[in-house]
């Protein structure tokens, strides 16, 4: 599917607050509400629309701190790289997984409430999957910009 100026819309306005009823984004986007509607169902449909979520405030919630880990495996192979990946599925406080290039092969941002709630998951959790080399960790002092919204463009 080819998108068009107004699913692009569409897809900006459902960014910027997901809860908004079809008929204010139909007006927002300059539909009536029957089109607006098959509109998003087709976007869902094909998958470019994938769910909706509410966004919790990371501080609030109790997991203060981000760290990112730089992970490098003894041999990434495809069976380690498998291994590691399922492990990391089971890891709550891992939140992104990227495999990487250059010379690590995965980073991680992992939230924790404290500096001893993450040590005790780097000690039991990380360093116990098979085939992890090494782990480097750094902490985020600050966030200076977080977005869920993706660039728009025409």
């Amino acid at each position: 599917m080819t998108m068009d100026a107004i699913d692009r819309k569409i897809i900006r306005a459902l960014q910027h607050d997901a809860r908004l009823t079809n008929q204010d984004l139909a007006s927002a986007v300059g539909l009536s509400a029957s089109p607006c509607l098959r509109r998003v169902r087709k976007l869902e449909q094909i998958g470019i629309l994938s769910g909706y979520t509410a966004l919790v405030d990371q501080e609030k919630f109790g997991l203060p701190i981000n760290v990112f880990v730089n992970i490098r495996l003894e041999k990434p192979s495809t069976k380690t790289m498998r291994a590691f990946e399922k492990a990391i599925e089971n890891i709550d406080a891992v939140v992104e997984c990227y495999l990487m290039t250059g010379n690590r092969d995965y980073l991680l941002r992992v939230v924790s409430s404290d500096l001893k709630s993450y040590e005790h998951l780097v000690r039991d959790r990380l360093t116990s999957i098979p085939g992890v080399l090494s782990l480097e960790s750094s902490f985020a002092f600050g966030q200076v910009k977080r977005t869920n919204m993706l660039p728009f463009t025409p």
